[in-house]
Order: structure tokens, then sequence, then C-alpha cells
């Protein structure tokens, strides 16, 4: 029976989730299979890969195949190198201590790197979040402008005919007086006129 590392696909349309299982190579990818090794979920930025390392390590070394997929999320979670390490301590070329440090020293490379993408990762977001908020303000306070000057056009306008109001009204009042000051003398000539009949 051959035995395969592959994946099984979950989750929802679009939002999928795999399972990691060893499977016999005849049956079906979401089928029987013979042990689940962990999950991967394709969905967060860097992927998510929770992986039961030893068991996966048992079976490579016992001879299960990967598939294309499963083979390099293994190389990711360092598998295939300590595999690679393992087969050296079998031929005599390496010693389980070289083994360890030299896989230690891999993986501390590797999260390395990892935690590198991580604060790319959020650094640039932050970034993109900034930019998103000076570009909102700048929106809002050209928004502000635009509705303080309508404003101060219709406030404007008013005064404007308060303005043009006030020579009219003062106008009014001036041919007031003016016709006050006319009927006084006519007043006047027709109070003298009575009184020069009289005489």
């Amino acid at each position: 029976m051959a035995t395969r590392i592959r994946l099984q696909r979950h989750g929802r349309k679009g939002r999928p989730i795999f399972t990691i299982v060893v499977a016999d190579s005849r049956a079906k990818r979401d089928g029987k299979f013979i042990e689940d090794l962990g999950q991967y979920n394709p969905n967060t930025n860097p992927a998510t890969i929770d992986l039961n390392f030893e068991r996966a390590l048992e079976w490579m070394m016992n001879g299960a195949e990967p598939t294309n997929t499963a083979r390099a999320i293994l190389s990711y979670k360092g598998i295939l190198m300590k595999k690679h390490l393992l087969e050296g301590v079998k031929k005599g070329a390496l010693t389980m201590e070289q083994v360890e440090e030299r896989f230690t020293k891999w993986l501390n490379d590797k999260q390395a790197q990892v935690d590198g993408k991580i604060t790319n990762l959020t650094s640039s977001a932050d970034k993109a979040k900034a930019d998103r908020l000076k570009a909102e303000a700048e929106a809002n306070a050209k928004k502000a402008e635009a509705v303080a000057a309508k404003y101060a056009v219709v406030e404007e306008a008013p005064a404007e005919e308060v303005a043009e109001e006030a020579p009219a009204a003062e106008v009014a009042e001036e041919a007031e007086v003016a016709a006050a000051t006319e009927e006084a003398p006519a007043a006047e000539a027709s109070e003298e006129a009575p009184a020069a009949d009289a005489e």
C-alpha cells in the first residue's frame, strides 16, 4: 500500500481550510485517511500551519510520499530539513549533536524570516491606515472649506441687501423730513393769510 501525505479540503466556499493527512494513495481526496497530522489555513497572511512535527517526520522517514503542496508545507516547517540531516546520521556523515545544532540554526533563521515578514506586513498596514486617515482628514478639510465658503456667500448677500435697504430708508426719512418742512411754511402762510384778511 502506497501512503501519501496530502491535503483534505474543508471550510466554506472561497475560504478553504485544509487538513494534512496520511492516506492510502487510492483513497478519495476527502475520504478515509490513516492519520491526521494537522491543519493548514491559507486565508491568513502568513498562512497558519499547525502540524504534528514528530509524527510527520516519522511518516516521512518510513517512506510516505507527500504531494507537491504537502511537500512545500513540510519544507516550510523544517521536516524535510530534519529528514535530510537524519539521513546523514544513518550514513555516518553527521552525529546527532551536529544534527541538532544545524537544525536549531536553520529553525532560528527561518523564524527570523517569518518574523521579518510579519513586521513588514504590520508596518505596511499601519502606514496604509495612516495614509488613509490623512487623506480623509484632507478631504474633510476641503469639504469644510467649501461649506464655509457657501455659507459666507449666503451671509454676505443679506448684508448687502440690508446695506441697500439702509440708504433707501435714509432717503425715505429725508423725504418725510422735507415734506414736513414744506408743510410747516404752508401752514404758517395759511395762518398769516386769515390774519391779514382780519385787518
